[in-house]
């Protein structure tokens, strides 16, 4: 089963590197694929045909053009590899050429061969006759004077001659690469690599996988296949290779990364120092420039996250019993104040509401509330939608709570409405009630319910009166009509009692 599955997994990323490949390789690829288990005269071996198979499957899913030989004789060994020459020489400087061997391969007098399977031997003179000298591989893909070529031999199986004068040493002898060659082996020079008691020979299962990788250069897949096969083999076998490459080689294709415009290389610049600064103010203006681009949900997160710092940051008091200090704002006053004459200068929604999450407790908070619960309402049609907002003598707000006539009000007197909750109450009173509905959409309950308003803004005398006085603008008569915390009437209070000067 397991092996099912490796094969099903390369057969889905073979078919995603093919597509990468068709876009972005121009170079013909070429690759001979040779496998021989069947041996008549020396030991068989069970993988190197399951072995070839498996890599000429992943080879084609990455755009090569593939000949396999299965249980070769040397006939047909050498006729392949002459085949495969003439057909590199014919593809241009540009190609890549792959050779591919899993099978038995000895050493002789530091020459390499690898063995057809109708070898039969009885001298160790005779070696050159019977088998194919790796070198000759060499030979035909130098002859093509291309620019990459990779070669890859899983044949340091045991011995099959132990038995032959002059034939006793174990595996291949390492090769030099001509220039432009990278030569791959099972494992080190002179030492036996495994050929596996799954379907495939570590080495192999291990390579199928790794040239996969996209983007890998040919030299990283190498190294994570031997830390793949020294992890498997409990170190025992330690893949080696050879480079003289003088180009970069990726089996793979990486993805395209996008190409990116310069306003848009600009704005990833400006919200990368954003982000770092970890600063409030300069999250709400780069939303206000960036308000619907890539990096705003992560620049409304973090504004998010400040603001529940800020929100967690001390309990709030009982205004009325024990007015409560202030707690630290995110940034200086001056900061908070010129952060809400931008927004009132931008006149959007979003402006107001990029306000509510660095300021959730600041002085302007309600204020900046009913600017935006006005505005997504359709009480003005936001600018940043291109259209003007109506002008408000002409046009005005809903009919806000009537506050009855009962003298000057003062932040002691009693106030008359036909609110319930605020009637008979003082200024002072009605700030230490819980509201009704969360002054910010969307504000979890735990922020907000069973809190008194005067908790959760922080209101102080001086606070009230500051927010009175703004309810005197003409720009900000729309906000009294908002339905929070107790209908218009506070508002209209306290823009009464501002209006006599906060008495």
């Amino acid at each position: 089963m397991r092996i099912l599955m490796i094969r099903v997994r390369l057969m889905l990323l073979a078919a995603v590197a093919a597509l990468w490949g068709a876009m972005a390789q121009a170079e013909e690829r070429l690759a001979l694929v040779i496998g021989n288990s069947a041996y008549g005269a020396v030991s068989s071996l069970d993988n190197p045909v399951r072995d070839a198979r498996l890599i000429a499957e992943t080879l084609e899913g990455l755009g090569f053009e593939v000949t396999l030989a299965a249980d070769a004789r040397q006939i047909e060994m050498k006729r392949a590899i002459a085949q495969f020459g003439h057909k590199l020489r014919g593809a241009g400087p540009d190609a890549t050429g792959l050779f591919y061997y899993a099978g038995h391969g000895v050493q002789s007098f530091g020459s390499n061969y690898l063995l057809p399977v109708d070898v039969a031997l009885e001298d160790a003179a005779d070696l050159d006759l019977m088998a194919v000298e790796a070198q000759s591989v060499l030979r035909q893909m130098a002859s093509a004077r291309n620019r990459t070529n990779i070669v890859i031999l899983d044949a340091c199986r045991n011995n099959p001659f132990k038995t032959v004068a002059d034939l006793n040493e174990s595996g291949l002898a390492e090769m030099k690469a001509p220039t432009g060659t990278f030569l791959a082996y099972a494992t080190a020079p002179g030492d036996v690599a495994l050929d596996g008691e799954g379907e495939n020979s570590p080495f192999t299962e291990a390579l199928a996988r790794e040239i996969m990788v996209p983007g890998a250069p040919v030299e990283q897949v190498l190294k994570q296949v031997r830390r793949a096969v020294l992890e498997q083999s409990g170190g025992k076998q330690t893949p080696w290779d050879t480079s003289s490459l003088v180009s970069d080689f990726v089996f793979a294709e990486a993805a395209p990364e996008p190409v990116l415009s310069a306003a848009e290389i600009e704005e990833a610049q400006i919200w990368a120092s954003v982000q770092a600064s970890r600063d409030a103010v300069q999250i709400m203006l780069f939303l206000r420039g960036y308000g619907g681009g890539k990096y705003a949900d992560a620049a409304r997160a973090l504004l998010a996250e400040l603001m529940e710092e800020e929100l967690h940051g001390g309990a709030g008091a009982d205004v009325a019993a024990a007015p409560a200090p202030a707690p630290a704002p995110v940034a200086a006053p001056d900061a908070e104040t010129a952060m809400f004459q931008a927004a009132q200068a931008d006149g959007s929604k979003a402006a107001y509401e990029a306000y509510l999450m660095a300021y959730p407790e600041g002085k302007f908070a309600e204020i900046a509330a009913a600017e935006a619960a006005a505005l997504k309402a359709g009480a003005g049609q936001d600018p940043a939608a291109g259209e003007a907002a109506p002008d408000i003598a002409e046009k005005p707000q809903a009919e806000p709570a009537k506050l009855a006539e009962a003298g000057p009000v003062t932040y002691a007197s009693p106030l008359y409405s036909d609110i319930a909750e605020i009637s008979g109450l003082t200024i002072a009173e009605v700030v230490t009630r819980a509201p009704s509905f969360p002054p910010v959409d969307g504000l979890p309950d735990s922020y907000w319910k069973g809190q008194s308003c005067g908790s959760c803004h922080q209101w102080t005398r001086e606070r009230l009166c500051t927010q009175g006085n703004t309810y005197l603008s003409l720009n900000m008569q729309r906000s009294l009509g908002k339905q929070h915390p107790f209908g218009g009437a506070l508002k209209q209070a306290l823009k009464s009692w501002a209006a006599g000067g906060c008495q």
